[in-house]
């Protein structure tokens, strides 16, 4: 039994079984990937894999038992790895950070910019992706942080914190009606086009909400993915917006005007995830107090400490 073979059990179950998939995930060859499992399945004495000819198409019920432990083997010989790097090369190393296009663009810039002056020789990367996506890329190992407002909380396999409290605005061009109204209300901005987020981002959620406690159906004409583009749309006169109020910038966005909102949507959090029974070292706790200073590093020591002792994966 090797860790090939079991990394090729584990990328076969998450490409849905398209061994071509997980070759190229994997840099093997589709035959080469076959071998290894036939190889472990030969050596365990039972097979994990149904099959159809050549073709896997399922997990048995042995594979479906095997396959969180697999899951953990390949977590412990990664924690390994990086406790044995803490004491070696304590300040080298490199942070996978999974994230939103808003928090990367607008939450994380000072965070950055102070871990990289803490830690030079630390390689941050930030990966970007849907809520459902970042949560995902922990939870699989793709990444060591996950940062959203949506997903991470549902997410068995992730471990979170609260990050920080945030409100939704209201963004208009100049001269826009909305301006002098005496109050914003969602009937007045249910009575124009709205631009706003995709159903799984930024909160999305509690827009929907407080629409349908008001028994209002709002005309939302344009959905995307991060507010520089609703921006951009809202300055071409399709409607108005609403969008994270930390990504508005009076100084960028001058050619627009923000409204305050806080009284008609409820607050959002945006939330820190890692994966459970992982560890991070201390570049990576530091990275975690950084973005949220109320969380002692301690607290998420302990927290991963006992899902590791726990052996969860």
């Amino acid at each position: 039994m090797n860790f090939n073979q079991l990394k090729f059990v584990r990328a076969a179950a998450r490409q849905d079984f398209n061994l071509t998939e997980v070759a190229n995930t994997v840099f093997a060859t589709q035959s080469g990937v076959s071998r290894k499992i036939k190889e472990l399945e030969d050596e365990l004495g039972v097979e994990v894999f149904e099959r159809r000819g050549k073709r896997l198409i399922g997990l048995t019920e042995p594979g479906k038992q095997l396959l969180p432990v697999i899951e953990r083997i390949l977590l412990d010989a990664k924690n390994l790895r990086l406790m044995a790097q803490q004491f070696t090369r304590e300040e080298v190393g490199h942070l996978d950070v999974a994230t939103t296009h808003t928090q990367a663009r607008y939450a994380l810039v000072p965070v950055v910019k102070e871990f990289r002056a803490r830690f030079p020789k630390v390689r941050l990367t930030l990966y970007q992706g849907s809520p459902p996506q970042v949560a995902d890329m922990v939870a699989e190992g793709d990444a060591d942080v996950a940062i959203a407002t949506e997903a991470l909380d549902n997410h068995p396999a992730l471990l979170t914190f609260p990050g920080y409290g945030w409100h939704h605005c209201v963004i208009v061009p100049p001269g826009h009606d909305l301006e002098h109204a005496e109050k914003l209300t969602l009937e007045l901005l249910a009575a124009y086009p709205l631009i706003t987020y995709d159903s799984a981002f930024t909160g999305r959620s509690h827009i929907d909400k407080a629409f349908a406690n008001a028994h209002l159906t709002p005309d939302v004409v344009l959905t995307a993915m991060d507010a520089d583009v609703i921006k951009t749309y809202v300055d071409a006169g399709l409607g108005i917006g609403i969008i994270a109020s930390i990504a508005f910038d009076p100084v960028r966005d001058q050619h627009l005007r923000k409204l305050g909102a806080e009284h008609l949507f409820d607050a959002n959090t945006t939330k820190l995830g890692v994966r459970k029974g992982a560890y991070l070292r201390n570049y990576a706790l530091e990275f975690v107090h950084l973005f949220t200073p109320e969380l002692d590093r301690e607290e998420v020591q302990a927290a991963l400490k006992k899902h590791l002792a726990n052996g969860e994966a």
